[in-house]
């Protein structure tokens, strides 16, 4: 599934990606807005930067996040 910016998301597990770090499964369960889905590269392997409520912004697998419904 390709990502678009302005997407509402939730961290909903943990990645299987290297660069999900331990300290990065305090993000899961939180929602966020997709800020730069990285569409110029469209690669599903890429890092998508995410807008988390109350945590900042941050580049995330896309393995640990799904859509939410509006």
């Amino acid at each position: 599934m390709a990502f678009r910016r302005g997407q509402r998301v939730e961290v909903f597990q943990r990645s299987s990606d290297e660069s999900w770090k331990s300290f990065m499964d305090e993000y899961i369960g939180r929602h966020g807005i997709v800020v730069d889905p990285d569409t110029s590269v469209n690669d599903p392997e890429a890092l998508v930067e995410v807008s988390l409520e109350g945590k900042g912004t941050h580049r995330l697998p896309q393995d640990c996040l799904r859509v939410l419904e509006d």
